[in-house]
Formats: structure tokens, C-alpha cells, sequence
């Protein structure tokens, strides 16, 4: 049985129907806000009292944490040769959109998986798949301080990692994204993946149990990419899915480019 959310309770019921109507008739519906504290808490009830467990959890949540100049974005279209990067001349980034982009891609999917591990530890064979970016590189990261840190995924912790992400939000609140420590474009996205990717790796640390995985799911046609992606929403789903299913005893604790083994750099 999956379960399907969204924030969006009559466009998360419609995607139901359109799955259960092309004969995925295992799939239900249950409303979902990340950034809110209180709607994942009515998900976790929700599941505990159907289920009693959990088996597998895809963090997929995300948004871009930029705007886009519309009147500029409009000379794009029909361009099939753009990746999200054409956009930079016309992205406009604000603090309060990076803010909420860390605060869904991050912290969303940090809240995610500390809500629901302890019904993932109730399963046989318990999975968590956090989708992040070939821009949650550690390469994406101009300090060569700071990619130290991220590349000793040994001694990394939560805590070090907010102290990142609060000296990143601090930087870009008063206008100090300066190009020799942080991305400068893109630099929310950038950032929030890249903590996605070393979250993934502290998880894993913590719990050896469980398979946890992050994974790039290639460029997809979606609205995040403002529909000017490469890949249908199938073959982005490749990616996500095989880790979801993989056999007891598989890789963990890993990166995925799409379906092939990748590297955290």
C-alpha cells in the first residue's frame, strides 16, 4: 500500500484517482505539509493506526527557492536545448525564498525522518530514499573549508551540519554570498541538497539497520524545472524506486546518479 501526499489535499486526491483509474488500485491519500510540524505529526497517526509500521519513506519534497523574471522566462519557451541553469539571468533570489527552500528541502526532510523512524524500526526491511541533486554535490561548495567538513562523513554531525546551514542563511540575509565560500547561484537549492546528501550519510551512521540512500532522480519534466526538463516523470521515478526496493543486505548509506552508483563529490 502507498501512500501518496501532497499539500494540496484536491490535487494529491486527483493524483490518486488518475493511479487507482490506470489500475494502481494500492495507493491512497493522506494530506501532507513538510514545513509543518503538526501535519506530519496527523501522517504519523494516520500510518500508526492503518499500519502499524512503516516500510519505506521517499522524502521527494522540494522546492526551488528562487523566483523567476516571468517576462524574461517567456523567451525561453520552445527552447529544448535550456537545463535549470539558462535560468540564472533571470532568477531573482530573495531570504525569505531561501529560507523556506531550506526549510522544506532540509529541515522538511529531517522532520520527516525523525518522525517516522520509529515506525520504520518496526519493519523487516526498512527503507528511506531522500531525494536530492546533482547540485547536492559536495563539489558545488566553493570553500574548500567546509568541503572538508562534509567529506569526513565520519565525524560529521546534525549539529555541525545546522551550524553550516545557519552561517550559509546568515551569509545570504546580509547579502555576504560570496562566490570563494558559497554557490552563488542557485545558492539555496545548492545548499539545502548538498545537506540533504550529508544527512543521508549521518542517518546511515546512526542507524545501520535501516538502507538509507539519496538519489538524483535526473532532470525531470516537473514544476520545479518550470516543465523544461529531459526526463518524463516515469524515468525520473527510476531512480527512487529501485532504492525503495532494493534487496536486504544492499548498498546504503550511498549516492545515486538516477540508477547507477554515484559518489558524494
Amino acid at each position: 500500500m502507498v501512500v501518496l501526499t501532497a499539500r494540496d489535499e484536491a490535487r494529491g486526491k486527483a493524483a490518486v484517482s488518475k493511479l487507482q483509474d490506470g489500475g494502481a488500485k494500492d495507493v491512497v491519500f493522506h494530506q501532507l505539509d513538510v514545513a509543518d510540524p503538526v501535519s506530519i505529526a496527523s501522517l504519523k497517526t494516520f500510518i500508526h493506526c492503518q499500519f502499524q509500521k512503516l516500510d519505506i519513506l521517499v522524502n521527494n519534497a522540494g522546492v526551488s527557492g528562487i523566483e523567476l523574471d516571468v517576462e524574461a522566462l517567456s523567451g525561453f519557451n520552445n527552447n529544448k536545448e535550456i537545463h535549470l541553469e539558462s535560468f540564472v539571468p533571470v532568477m531573482i533570489q530573495q531570504y525569505e525564498k531561501a529560507k523556506e527552500c531550506i526549510n522544506i528541502n532540509f529541515y522538511g526532510t529531517k522532520r520527516m525522518c525523525e518522525a517516522f523512524i520509529p515506525l520504520l524500526r518496526l519493519s523487516q526491511s526498512p527503507r528511506i530514499v531522500n531525494l536530492t541533486s546533482i547540485y547536492g554535490k559536495i563539489q558545488v561548495i566553493p570553500s574548500e573549508t567546509i568541503k572538508t567538513e562534509l567529506r569526513d562523513a565520519d565525524n560529521l554531525t546534525e549539529g555541525r551540519l545546522d551550524n553550516i546551514i545557519s552561517s550559509f542563511l546568515n551569509d545570504f540575509r546580509t547579502n555576504n554570498v560570496l562566490k570563494d565560500t558559497w554557490p552563488t547561484d542557485l545558492s539555496a537549492y545548492k545548499v539545502s541538497k548538498v545537506a540533504v546528501a550529508a544527512y543521508t550519510r549521518i542517518l546511515e551512521r546512526k542507524h545501520e539497520e535501516m538502507c538509507i540512500n539519496c538519489v538524483h532522480p535526473g532532470y525531470v519534466i516537473t514544476d520545479i524545472t518550470w516543465n523544461t526538463g529531459k526526463l518524463t516523470v516515469e524515468e525520473g521515478a527510476k531512480g527512487p524506486v529501485m532504492l525503495a526496493l532494493l534487496p536486504d543486505g544492499g548498498p546504503s548509506g550511498q549516492f545515486y546518479f538516477q540508477t547507477t552508483l554515484s559518489s558524494f563529490e
